[in-house]
């Protein structure tokens, strides 16, 4: 991250040196497409942005879809940037397949895309990609599980309560991390559902919500009673997981609950032991380093490296809990809660 720092510093000196000439006396329009408007992640992601935006001149316009999975909301958002002479924009993609046509248009228009949290597939099709690494995301509270399980980890009983029926690439990254750090042998890396290990009980959707999470669980209780381990892709569904085993009596310690995200409630979710263990990443910093690349895009037409031996630029993640395991490197949620939405 150091580098791409300061590329970034000599992009804010190059434009105070250019402040006063015509180049500049428009402020440069960006955009920010996240996929829903209610999300506490996306909002923070918002915020982050706005105030980067702000502080280096820029004209931030966003957008969000409708729903999550709602492609046709994120093509309009693309096509009004484009229309509107954007320079560039950073979009967390609802579908990371069908968008990327949309995206091709605006990087031909010369719109620099950058892709936040959720790759694109392929994850070439945008110019760069902020996003915490999810498959080691998912990685992380596997290994907790089963090193908090022990032996025990053999005999568990695994909900699976994932995103979409698409399953967009942050879905089948952390879902497929989680089961290899868990000790479950992967078939297709890169979807689910195709595992043949008994201690999966299930898949069930949850749209990434907390109503989703209640009802996948509900339904994997009805399949499988004794379920003591619930895997969430993100700490909204795990809150909803959470409320249908308190229903069903069993909300007393036996059900390990493992998630994604590290937002402030999730983390105090963590603390008050509703979740074991979640890994956290860090949206506000996704957004104001998309921000930077935009706007160094625009003066110089420079892009954005990628970390050492990866094709995105990784953002951090940390694993949060108040358990630790031992060979699994995590924080408290005292500091969780110092650095939840980063």
């Amino acid at each position: 991250m150091g580098k791409f720092v300061k590329v970034a510093a000599a992009g804010a000196v190059m434009l105070g040196l250019m402040c006063g000439t015509a180049a500049y006396a428009q402020e440069v329009i960006v955009g920010l497409i996240t996929k829903t408007e209610g999300n506490p992640f996306f909002v923070k992601m918002r915020e982050g942005a706005q105030a980067k935006a702000d502080e280096l001149g820029l004209e931030l316009r966003t957008f969000a879809g409708k729903f999550d999975g709602d492609n046709d909301s994120q093509i309009a958002a693309i096509e009004n940037l484009i229309a509107s002479g954007a320079k560039g924009f950073a979009i967390v993609p609802s579908d990371s397949s069908a968008i990327v046509p949309t995206i091709q248009q605006a990087r031909d228009a010369g719109l620099l895309v950058i892709v936040l949290d959720t790759p694109l597939d392929p994850i070439d099709a945008a110019d760069a990609t902020f996003a915490t690494d999810n498959r080691q995301a998912g990685r992380l509270i596997g290994q907790w599980a089963a090193g908090t399980l022990g032996a025990e980890a053999a005999n568990a009983k695994i909900a699976m309560l994932d995103l979409a029926v698409n399953q967009p690439t942050v879905d089948y990254l952390r879902d497929q991390g989680f089961m290899e750090g868990f000790g479950i042998d992967v078939m297709d890396p890169n979807k689910y559902g195709d595992e043949t290990d008994a201690r999966i009980c299930g898949h069930e959707m949850t749209a990434g919500a907390e109503d989703g999470g209640r009802t996948a669980m509900e339904t994997l209780l009805q399949k499988c009673p004794d379920i003591n381990v619930v895997y969430t892709i993100n700490e909204p569904s795990a809150a909803g997981a959470f409320e249908a085993l308190k229903a069903a009596g069993r909300d007393d310690g036996s059900v390990l609950i493992v998630s994604v995200d590290g937002g402030c409630p999730g983390v105090a979710n963590v603390k008050d032991g509703v979740i074991g263990a979640t890994s956290q990443q860090y949206p506000l910093l996704m957004a104001s380093l998309a921000m930077e690349a935009i706007k160094v895009f625009a003066e110089t037409g420079e892009k954005p490296p990628v970390s050492p031996g990866l094709d995105f630029f990784d953002t951090g993640a940390a694993l949060v809990t108040d358990k630790p395991v031992d060979g699994v490197t995590s924080i408290d949620t005292a500091a969780g809660a110092e650095r939840c939405w980063g």
